[in-house]
């Protein structure tokens, strides 16, 4: 039963983050650099500081912890900055692919190489079973067959859609974002010894979720800083029309998408009984997260026009996705 709990509460914080860019198209008269950083605020800084607060006992400190372990809290930053350079191309793969697609295929490559590159560069090989390994197998046939989806897409693609939908370009982007973005999971992994000896496992890893997204946010706020210079796009954060209305949705869009890895930390505090699930979470979440972004792609009508077979094979990679999440514990 705390099995089937745990995987629900990852599947809620999943459900969240895939909702996280519907308030985003709510921003209006912005530039794209100056939403991405006042949203960065809020999804990297403000909400995983209140979430890692939940992880210090009373008469403990943060600092005393970081100060500790440095190489671990700078290992756990410096994979958080090179995940945020990944955050910056994932935007180009939806743009090329379209929310659902460029999510699947980013999520998809980050799923994988996550739950591998993490155990792997902390030398916790031995995590990383046959029923992971096959779980992480699994996970790439159904991103693979989303990818022929995507194929059959292009083809059928009309009008507007079709100028903006460029499968190739959109597909490198996409596997250089889900490379990039593989680096979370290698940062909480080296930022697993941060937490206190009181800390519960429920709260495990905000801490380290803390660090990881600090390191990105540096990455982002200098890209973003630096477009705002070139494209002279700085009277964005003083324009009183609109201004409260886009701090509004840009602080929803950061809870929604902080939420899968509270999720996360939650949902493995209920994994505790089972080193595979614990091992295997993070292709979990990105499969779940590859689920529910098509759902609302589909709901943002991506998909309208698309025939039968289309359909037919974007549904079988999902469920193929979807068996993934559970197989290593089955098997």
């Amino acid at each position: 039963m705390e099995i089937l709990f745990g995987l629900l509460i990852i599947a809620i914080g999943s459900f969240c983050q895939s909702s996280s860019y519907v308030p985003i198209r709510k921003v209006k008269q912005w530039s794209w650099e100056s939403f991405w950083l006042v949203q960065g605020i809020f999804a990297w800084i403000i909400f995983p500081i209140i979430g890692a607060m939940l992880a210090v006992p009373e008469g403990e400190s943060i600092t005393e912890l970081l100060a500790a372990h440095p190489q671990e809290a700078l290992m756990t930053m410096f994979f958080g900055a090179l995940w945020g350079i990944g955050g910056l191309t994932f935007g180009l793969s939806m743009r090329y692919l379209g929310v659902a697609l460029g999510q699947s295929i980013s999520l998809g490559t980050c799923a994988a190489l996550g739950t591998i590159l993490g155990p792997v560069l902390t030398g916790n090989v031995s995590s990383l079973t046959s029923p992971v390994l096959i779980g992480v197998a699994v996970t790439l046939v159904g991103i693979s067959v989303i990818g022929v989806a995507g194929s059959m897409r292009q083809k059928s693609a009309e009008g507007e859609s079709k100028q903006q939908f460029n499968f190739t370009k959109g597909i490198t982007v996409a596997i250089m974002a889900g490379l990039m973005s593989a680096c979370f999971n290698i940062g909480l992994e080296f930022g697993a010894p941060l937490q206190f000896v009181d800390t519960p496992e429920l709260f495990g890893s905000l801490i380290a979720t803390m660090l990881v997204t600090l390191g990105g946010f540096v990455s982002n706020a200098a890209y973003c800083l630096y477009q705002n210079a070139r494209n002279r796009t700085w009277s964005d954060y003083s324009r009183r029309d609109n201004w409260l209305g886009n701090v509004l949705f840009c602080a929803l869009a950061g809870v929604l998408w902080y939420s899968q890895f509270f999720g996360l930390s939650l949902g493995k505090g209920f994994l505790a009984g089972s080193a595979t699930l614990i091992t295997f979470s993070w292709c979990i979440l990105m499969a779940l997260n590859v689920t529910f972004s098509n759902v609302w792609g589909i709901i943002l009508k991506e998909w309208k026009g698309c025939n039968r077979a289309t359909i037919a094979v974007l549904v079988a990679g999902l469920v193929v996705l979807i068996v993934s999440s559970f197989l290593p514990q089955l098997l």
